[in-house]
């Protein structure tokens, strides 16, 4: 059989090429730290790197949220350490307050010093996070959140709807918490709280009330105490929900008298006017509000009182602030600690994302990582196939009858 030197000449070349093409080959996995440097070295590896990358950026992105969260809620929860400090200091000012052997000018002393506590509330309510945004205007957050309305009291016009953000495939966390949930909520389960009208006469002032049987029948309720005056003879009548409670009407009244009704106890002092009364109800339908407590508790420190009914007043006014200031500041510690439950758990779920990534990364390098020992193997069996490629057709191309003419 004969073999034309054409044929000999494009075998060899064919040869060669294959062989440096090979030779190319692993020199760039070597150079690249990849085995699968295009997709043709290996398809299903390559489309499963697409896949794991992809789900890799994702988990990237949710680490960038909880990092945009995890600020947020740390701002709030250092402003919310302060709210709870200032409510605090209130408090102190008005067991101060309290004392009957202050004067007048004292009062307003103490008047005084909780208008500065009453304006750094206000100051924390309107915080913002560095970048314009109020931290408590829910998704009405370009603009302050409690603003002074006609009557000089403070009005929240925030949104009760608060930021949203997803932190992870199948958790979306809030990351802020409106005002109107801070400054004028109290917590479940906050109690009863009285409040004397403001139309009374008389001198009567009030301790409590105290909770006895939360299993009582009208506990729950909201309670009305009203006064009557019947032939010289004071009495008082009990309602819940404005429907008489058996037994507690037209009770003759005596200074120091303990009234049980509802589950709760209350003690009445002084005397009280004809038409006077009492509201008792849970602390959630009394209207709570921060600011509104500490602003009926400086008007009544900074006006002098002069009779017993005034008296009466400042005393009725500060024991309901004290007792709404402690609602306050129980509410503040609670949506905080809610904060703090949230921060541990964006730690939780980024130990969480850190294993899964290490997954990833591991996957990643199983799928298209170079074996360097296996490819610098390869690399040398390579070299060796292509200097015997080359040899070959040196020898090959001498093998002519051209030579002997």
């Amino acid at each position: 059989m004969r073999i034309s030197t054409v044929t000999m000449f494009e075998q060899s070349v064919s040869s060669m090429n294959r062989q440096q093409s090979d030779f190319l080959d692993v020199s760039q996995q070597i150079a690249s730290g990849r085995r699968v440097v295009n997709p043709s070295d290996d398809p299903q590896a390559a489309s499963r790197a697409v896949g794991v990358g992809q789900a890799k950026a994702v988990t990237e992105q949710y680490g960038d949220s909880r990092v945009s969260a995890r600020n947020a809620l740390s701002q709030g929860e250092s402003v919310l350490n302060s709210v709870s400090d200032a409510v605090t200091s209130a408090k102190t000012l008005l067991v101060q307050a309290s004392s009957d052997t202050l004067s007048d000018a004292d009062r307003e002393s103490v008047a005084s010093e909780l208008r500065g506590v009453y304006e750094t509330l206000v100051g924390q309510a309107n915080a913002t996070d560095g970048n314009g945004r109020y931290l408590f205007g829910g998704y009405e957050d370009g603009s302050p959140p409690f603003v002074e309305n006609g009557d000089g009291h403070m009005e929240y016009v925030g949104s009760t709807d608060v930021r949203r953000q997803r932190i992870d495939a199948s958790r979306v966390m809030e990351v802020s918490d409106s005002g109107q949930e801070i400054f004028r909520s109290v917590p479940s389960g906050a109690g009863y709280v009285a409040e004397a009208d403001a139309g009374n006469d008389g001198s009567l002032t009030f301790k409590g009330p105290q909770t006895l049987d939360a299993d009582a029948d009208d506990y729950g309720k909201r309670f009305e105490i009203s006064f009557a005056e019947d032939g010289g003879t004071l009495s008082y009548s009990v309602s819940a929900d404005g429907a008489p409670v058996a037994g507690m009407q037209d009770v003759a009244y005596q200074a120091g008298d303990s009234l049980r009704f509802g589950g709760l106890s209350m003690e009445l002092k002084g005397e009280p006017a004809d038409g006077d009364s009492l509201t008792v109800g849970p602390a959630e339908s009394m209207d709570p509000d921060l600011f509104q407590t500490l602003e009926k508790a400086i008007g009544v420190l900074e006006n002098p009182a002069e009779t017993s009914r005034e008296k009466a007043a400042r005393g009725n006014t500060l024991n309901t602030a004290m007792r709404e200031l402690d609602h306050s500041l129980d509410n503040v510690l609670t949506v905080r600690a809610s904060m703090g439950a949230r921060l541990n758990e964006l730690d939780v779920v980024d130990a969480v994302s850190d294993n899964r990534m290490l997954n990833y990364e591991q996957t990643l390098s199983d799928l298209v990582d170079l074996d360097y020992a296996e490819a610098i193997s390869e690399y040398s069996l390579r070299q060796i196939g292509m200097q015997a490629s080359q040899k070959t057709f040196a020898d090959l191309k001498g093998m002519s009858l051209f030579q002997y003419l």
